[in-house]
Parts: structure tokens; sequence; C-alpha cells
């Protein structure tokens, strides 16, 4: 289980590593930099769909309970 700080410190890191989050139902949201995500007490908001300024057009919620692992993309996906 993942805790909001552990979620933060991963968004926080320097240099930013792009990674994947999995939930439990199998959904996956990419996080590809480290203003696409926000970390709340008991959740993350994940910005959706984001326009070539990268501003996000749709946001979802995603309960840390939920929050089955954390991956890290590939090096060659990354890029």
């Amino acid at each position: 289980m993942f805790t909001a700080r552990q979620i933060k410190e991963r968004l926080d890191e320097n240099p930013f590593r792009p990674f994947r989050i999995r939930m439990s139902n199998g959904e996956t949201y990419d996080i590809l930099n480290h203003d696409a995500a926000w970390v709340l007490q008991t959740a993350v908001e994940i910005g959706l769909d984001p326009n070539a300024d990268g501003i996000a057009l749709n946001t979802r919620r995603c309960a840390i309970l939920h929050i089955a692992s954390l991956e890290d993309f590939p090096a060659s996906a990354a890029a």
C-alpha cells in the first residue's frame, strides 16, 4: 500500500522520471511530468488528455488505497 507522501516524493524527484500508476482494477495512468498529478491526503488527481500546451482537458481522481503499483517507464518509452 502507498502513502500520499510516497507518491508526492516520486512526483518531486529531480530529475523527474516518468511513471505509470496501476490501479487495483487494472486501469493505468501515465504520469509524464511532475505537473500531471496532484496529491491529496487520500487520493491522486491525475490530469488527462493534455492539449498542445500541456494543459489537461480532464481529470481523474484515484483513491490512494486502490493504487496497486507505481511502475517506471522503460527508458525508450519515456523519451
